[in-house]
């Protein structure tokens, strides 16, 4: 949405000459695309991991880090359970995270939850999603009683609410969103201006309204 509604837009109303078409997706559905010859010229990732691999088939050449973002725990709005932080996760009847095989947000969540020595307890019963947006959409729709999203997410879907945000020390690392260069296209007519935007104190303004941190 914030790229569809906003960025884009926005873009094209200073370069009208400009024709530009999002493909969106989770992180690692992107990544086997692009691996299979999607022919883009950028690709943001939810995570490094995706990027890195990316880079080590030499398909992307340089990367940017362009955005934070933070894991938060979320139930039903209206929901009344006893599950109030992270450490709670296991007493959920129906939790959720995003695949973690594939999705980067699940790559976090198990290893929060790992971190919390709960994984164990969960593995076995956890609804994993092909990406972020349908762990939210279970939870929304409460055949999820607790799920794990980006606050981004969250923030997007009045039918849930945020319960507690994940404490920082549980990731080696924190969530960065970069953006890649894909090899031989970023040299492109015009892809090197977006990606300027994209950097941009215009940009950034766009960023903070949908709740995402910068780099700075």
């Amino acid at each position: 949405k914030m790229f569809e509604q906003k960025l884009i837009p926005m873009y094209q109303k200073h370069n009208p000459q400009a024709k530009l078409e999002g493909i969106y997706g989770g992180s690692g559905a992107l990544q086997v695309q692009i691996e299979q010859g999607l022919d883009v010229d950028v690709y943001i990732s939810a995570s490094e991991k995706q990027m890195q691999a990316l880079k080590t088939k030499q398909i992307v050449t340089s990367e940017i880090p362009l955005l934070r973002n933070e894991l938060v725990l979320i139930a039903p709005k209206n929901s009344n359970n006893s599950i109030i932080s992270f450490s709670d996760f296991a007493k959920a009847e129906h939790p959720a995270i995003g695949d973690y095989k594939y999705v980067p947000a699940g790559q976090y969540a198990k290893e929060a939850l790992t971190k919390l020595g709960l994984w164990q307890d969960i593995a076995s019963k956890v609804s994993m999603g092909s990406n972020v947006v349908e762990v939210l959409n279970w939870v929304a729709q409460g055949s999820a009683d607790a799920g794990i999203v980006y606050a981004t997410d969250a923030a997007s879907n009045n039918n849930v609410k945020i319960v507690a945000k994940l404490p920082k020390d549980l990731l080696k690392e924190p969530i960065v969103y970069p953006l890649g260069i894909i090899k031989n296209n970023g040299s492109r007519s015009g892809v090197q201006n977006f990606i300027d935007f994209l950097q941009s104190k215009e940009a950034q303004t766009v960023y903070k309204e949908f709740g995402f941190g910068i780099i700075k």
